[in-house]
């Protein structure tokens, strides 16, 4: 267990800053979460969390009522923290500008209660953001506000997160690598006594790094996995085009590699999600003010955007005209294990079968009311994938939910009007749906079969 001297202050409550205070919490630390919106913050309160995350329910209860974790619109409360950290959202425009305008705000908050504070606080910038932001605008932020000094009144470091959605948790508690970028060494050895403390004995590799590079290493780590997903999709696409060839079995074969590795090799219709697409597109847009055009980014980000197309090309060769056909569509999320719909390929197959005159039915287990807030009443919902199925003439798997693989190729040829399937995770047997009559497409497999 932690000292109970330490305080920690985590600014912003959102997917980030409210899973790192329930597991520091959890751990025995006191943290103060500041946030300025009064109805999460009520929920919070509540013990009842404004999204999605598997154990976070059972991490925010244990936080509340233990009483190591308190919420607050009021950031003056940060005057007697040890170590702030700012956790805010860093959202990106459609030109891929990054807004900075929660960390600011953090940052000026921080500064106006270090004024007034006798510590010699740690600040530490968890957010993703742009290489240069800490250095640039941070520290001078907090240091007018604070009149104080980097480096003798206070600490600053860049330590960017590297949480997985639907596994976030486990990420917090047993990361692979910490990252700390700073210009003070002290402050770094803060930081890192922090983690040292926090992990025990299961201290992951720390690395000590200039605030650019940390901030660079989490663009860096995210476009690197959009591109590997890229690059495994277009194998699919050409695998389609081969008979008896099977992109599954390209990925484990390279993946076998070394150099390589199995992981992000899932062929599939797309990546989305709050992380990769607003990564890749701040970078792409941060290295072209620089000077230099990063092809090989823009080339990972335009095919990920046409292969949601691959779903909707398959209607339209199956059904000739989908007007008036009813498509059920299983998956809502980017990913399992998560309710989040930002920038999911789900949205984007749904919106052209809508403009195309389709009736779209829908199942997930845990974002139909993300789904119901971006459509309302234009499409079907149920949570019962088999009520989805019912009459539809088409059926995409979008989502590699457990709870679809229970779906039976029985299911696919009694429940639909015409058993016709796209499957784009490949959670089927095609031999087995094709023996049973279905007609099967799995994305990345030959047409031969």
């Amino acid at each position: 267990m932690s000292s109970p001297e330490r305080v920690i202050s985590i600014f912003g409550l959102g997917p980030l800053g409210l899973v790192t205070a329930v597991c520091y919490a959890k751990r025995g630390f006191r943290v103060v979460g500041i946030d300025p919106n009064k109805t999460s913050l009520k929920k919070i309160e509540e013990k009842n969390s404004s999204f999605f995350e598997p154990k976070l329910d059972e991490y925010l209860a244990e936080a509340v009522d233990s009483g190591r974790f308190s919420v607050s619109d009021d950031p003056s409360l940060n005057v007697s923290s040890d170590i702030s950290y700012i956790a805010v959202g860093t959202p990106c425009d459609k030109r891929g500008h990054i807004n900075l305008r929660y960390v600011k705000r953090a940052a000026l908050d921080i500064g106006r209660s270090l004024k007034v504070s006798s510590h010699n606080q740690l600040v530490v910038v968890k957010s993703t953001v742009t290489p240069g932001t800490a250095r640039n605008l941070v520290k001078g932020i907090v240091e007018r506000a604070s009149g104080k000094k980097t480096g003798i009144d206070f600490g600053l470091c860049s330590n960017p997160e590297f949480l997985r959605e639907g596994s976030a948790i486990d990420d917090t508690e047993r990361p692979d690598r910490i990252i700390i970028g700073s210009d003070d060494p002290l402050a770094i050895d803060r930081l890192e006594a922090f983690y040292k403390e926090f992990h025990v004995e299961h201290t992951p590799q720390i690395i000590r790094t200039t605030h650019e590079n940390a901030e660079l290493i989490k663009y860096a780590n995210n476009s690197f996995l959009a591109t590997k997903i890229s690059f495994i999709n277009t194998i699919a696409n050409i695998s389609e085009q081969i008979p008896f060839a099977d992109v599954r079995v390209v990925a484990q074969g390279i993946g076998l590699d070394s150099r390589i590795a199995p992981t992000f090799l899932a062929a599939g219709l797309g990546y989305g999600g709050s992380c990769f697409p607003k990564d890749l597109a701040a970078l792409i847009t941060e290295s072209k003010i620089r000077g230099y055009r990063p092809k090989l980014l823009e080339a990972t980000r335009d095919i990920n955007e046409l292969q949601p197309m691959t779903a909707v090309k398959f209607a339209r060769e199956r059904l000739g005209s989908v007007r008036g056909k009813k498509i059920a569509v299983l998956g809502l999320a980017f990913k399992p294990n998560t309710d989040d719909m930002r920038s999911a390929v789900s949205v984007t197959i749904i919106r052209h079968l809508l403009k195309m005159g389709a009736r779209v039915s829908v199942s997930d287990p845990a974002a139909t009311l993300n789904a119901k807030d971006l459509f309302g009443q234009e499409i079907e919902y149920s949570l019962d994938p088999r009520e989805c199925l019912k009459g539809a003439n088409l059926a995409i798997l979008v989502t590699e939910w457990q709870e679809f693989k229970k779906l039976t190729p029985h299911d696919f040829v009694s429940l639909m009007k015409k058993p016709v399937l796209l499957d784009g995770r490949r959670l089927y047997d095609h031999e087995q749906m094709l023996e049973s009559g279905v007609f099967y497409r799995g994305i990345g497999l030959g047409k031969a079969r």
